[in-house]
């Protein structure tokens, strides 16, 4: 029976891959070659904070980059970053914003689903360009990774080799952790959130393409909804298993009492582009003089280590 299941999952990831390529994308780049630096990943617990100090380097097969869409090549970050042990929900989701990571993964490969592409350079606008529904080629590789110009790797989607990696394919499977604490989920979940012996099923999101015509310019760019922006999708209610932050309260192995966690798909948004409470500031990548790494308001904090020479947190680049 479970071999049954599996090959269902399996098939249906495959009928996924068909639903993609008949809105034109072009093929995923293999991960087949490792990266030529060592990956450094810790995280750790003090206080009541989750910790993870990274140099961003996967311990998974990579696509061979640069690649024919993304010339960049991965190189060592220096990533320090700080989550909420016990998060709580904020009154408000809080949207993702391009100057925010929404997460990181137990690799300690970040989790950046937005693009630097936005309709007439709008950035923080609702127009920007998706790269995982069939527009534009930046070198995805099979894990929906690629790099940045500073050598960043990160994850667009499910991250598909860290999966395998901790041997969780088709199961219900802890792949790291957003910027606000709650956990992130590979695209598995049991059919009854609550119910940890019923079936795993792959879950699905709760959006769906607008219908009709985007704005005309000045106000958008014109052209029918088809997925190529962020903006082109609404939320639905009860259209998935899932919420408007891509996720759902429910019990998972790590959490058999139950918690409310963020759920990858194979489907828009991907990875949620709200976050369910509040994000450390550590993983802002540009950190303003009201908003520097290290501080949340008014909830200022000591570094463990004072007296150590260390790198500040939040995602500052070697």
């Amino acid at each position: 029976m479970r071999f049954l299941a599996l090959a269902g999952l399996q098939t249906w990831g495959a009928a996924s891959a068909s639903a993609y390529m008949r809105m034109g994308p072009d093929t995923l780049e293999p991960c087949n070659v490792f990266p030529q630096y060592k990956s450094q990943v810790r995280f750790y617990v003090r206080g009541n904070y989750r910790y993870c100090d990274s140099n961003d380097i996967p311990d998974h097969r990579v696509g061979r980059f640069p690649d024919r869409g993304c010339p960049n090549a991965i190189r060592p970050q220096n990533f320090h970053f700080r989550m909420p042990l016990h998060p709580h929900p904020a009154s408000e989701r809080v949207a993702l914003h391009n100057w925010v990571i929404f997460g990181v993964g137990l690799d300690g490969v970040v989790f950046d689903p937005g693009t630097a592409g936005f309709w007439h350079h709008e950035r923080g606008s609702i127009w920007n360009s998706n790269l995982l529904t069939g527009f534009g080629n930046l070198g995805l590789d099979a894990s929906h990774g690629h790099v940045q110009h500073n050598g960043t790797y990160h994850y667009h989607g499910v991250p598909t080799e860290l999966i395998r990696s901790v041997h969780g394919w088709g199961k219900v499977t802890l792949v790291g952790y957003a910027a606000d604490g709650f956990p992130i989920y590979g695209p598995w979940g049991y059919a009854r959130a609550r119910g940890a012996h019923s079936r795993v099923r792959l879950l699905l999101p709760s959006y769906r393409l607008k219908r009709g015509d985007r704005p005309n310019p000045p106000a958008g760019p014109g052209g029918r909804y088809d997925g190529r922006y962020t903006g082109d999708f609404e939320y639905v209610a009860g259209a998935g298993e899932l919420d408007a932050a891509n996720g759902r309260f429910g019990v998972t192995p790590e959490y058999p009492d139950g918690t409310y966690y963020c759920v990858t798909t194979y489907k828009f948004p991907f990875i949620s582009r709200l976050f369910r409470g509040r994000p450390d500031p550590s993983f802002y990548k540009h950190p303003g003089r009201r908003h520097h790494a290290g501080a949340h308001g008014t909830d200022r904090w000591r570094r463990p280590d004072r007296g150590r020479r260390r790198p500040p947190f939040g995602p500052f680049n070697t």
